[in-house]
């Protein structure tokens, strides 16, 4: 034999020692190659026996049998195949927490595994359905919908599978998760990551627009932030110069010119707040900024009865903008304890009675004795009487001791 014929049938040698299994749909699943490989053929009679377990719709049985391939037999070739089947019998079985899990440790333990495309797949459906509002379930009972459950599923898609097709919507779809939940923030920072990391995907519009569409939600809703209107704005701006054509574009027009006018509309919000809350004197000043923005029109007449209404309540010197009245340093630590039983009434787990605010009266100080008489009204202009002070009255002068006068 030739060194050439040796180094080949060198190299051929291990090859025909490996096993491979054969699935056809006469015989099911055999063994090709080295029928002396014990981990190979225990794996397909597993895998006879898990399919015919599926076939009489025993799952639990079936489920049971897959597990036992990769477990056992990890190295065998149908490893892979166990696992994702693993995941597709407990998706098919609405058991949606195991499910997604199983998935995940097939993209996890085979990236090069064929089934790892419908894995990411399954993985996405599974979260969108929490998403949607899906139930999770705690010892087989079904309890209320968990966002947060939800938002981790998305993220486990990114982890495991970063440069998939489903990676993008993920991202987006955590953003909806936190914004769900109220936490508009970290909303925000979600939808501008699918804008910076995935802008060549067709979801970065959507991204765009629900960006500008948070700011929105906190400048109407919100503490009156002006500045969130202003991001409001701009977000949407950058949307319709990015993505004239998208099908949202109209909507973003129509947000930028609500928004354009929202400081106007603001004012009176902002007016009426602080009249809610019985800060009147802050009222004012934004009851006049309507009248002044926009005089003539029915907020500014709202804006007018209502500046009359609290000076008929309150007086007028209540209402006068000026300096605060200087505050002693136990007018400060009543304050100080007052908004701690706030800030404690507020917390969420606060099960104790609620606190009472008192009013802060303005208390009219009498006018000090001895001092004179002042006009209090343009009419009262006539002279006040003259009143001569009352003499010093002794029962008797000391005239001995007084200095006698010159003859």
């Amino acid at each position: 034999m030739s060194k050439y014929a040796l180094a080949i049938a060198l190299l051929l040698a291990p090859l025909a020692s490996e096993a491979a299994e054969i699935f056809r749909s006469s015989e099911g699943w055999s063994v090709q190659g080295d029928p002396g490989s014990a981990v190979e053929v225990a794996a397909v009679d597993l895998m006879r026996k898990a399919e015919q377990a599926e076939a009489g719709r025993d799952r639990k049985a079936a489920i049971e049998a897959y597990r036992r391939i990769v477990k056992r037999h990890g190295p065998s070739q149908l490893s892979p195949k166990a696992q994702h089947k693993i995941g597709v019998l407990l998706e098919r079985g609405g058991e949606f927490d195991p499910a997604y899990e199983a998935y995940s440790t097939y993209l996890a333990k085979y990236p090069d595994g064929l089934d790892f495309d419908s894995s990411v797949e399954a993985m996405f459906r599974i979260a969108q359905m929490f998403l949607n509002g899906q139930k999770r379930k705690i010892f087989g009972v079904p309890f209320s919908p968990s966002m947060t459950r939800a938002q981790e599923m998305f993220e486990g898609i990114i982890k495991r599978a970063p440069y998939s097709r489903q990676a993008p919507l993920a991202q987006f779809d955590i953003g909806q998760c936190l914004e769900k939940q109220g936490k508009n923030p970290e909303a925000i920072q979600a939808y501008q990551t699918v804008v910076s990391k995935y802008s060549g995907d067709g979801i970065a519009d959507d991204a765009q627009y629900q960006f500008g569409y948070v700011l929105l939600k906190e400048a109407r809703e919100g503490s009156y932030d002006r500045a969130a209107s202003a991001r409001a704005r701009e977000a949407f701006e950058d949307f319709v110069n990015r993505y004239p054509e998208s099908e949202k574009a109209p909507q973003a027009r129509e947000n930028i010119k609500l928004l354009q006018g929202g400081a106007v509309k603001g004012s009176l919000e902002i007016a009426k707040y602080y009249d809610k809350t019985k800060q009147f004197k802050a009222a004012v000043i934004y009851y006049n900024e309507v009248l002044k923005q926009q005089p003539g029109t029915a907020d500014a007449d709202y804006a007018k009865a209502r500046i009359e209404t609290l000076r008929t309540q309150v007086g007028e010197d209540a209402l006068r903008a000026g300096p605060e009245r200087t505050e002693t340093g136990a007018r400060a630590a009543a304050r100080r304890k007052l908004q701690a039983k706030v800030d404690t009434a507020s917390r969420p787990d606060y099960a104790g009675p609620p606190v009472v605010v008192p009013e802060e009266r303005i208390v009219q100080k009498a006018p000090a004795p001895g001092r004179p008489q002042l006009r209090t009204a343009p009419g009262a202009m006539e002279s006040l009487p003259a009143v001569e002070p009352p003499l010093p009255m002794l029962e008797k002068l000391p005239t001995e001791d007084l200095p006698k006068l010159p003859e």
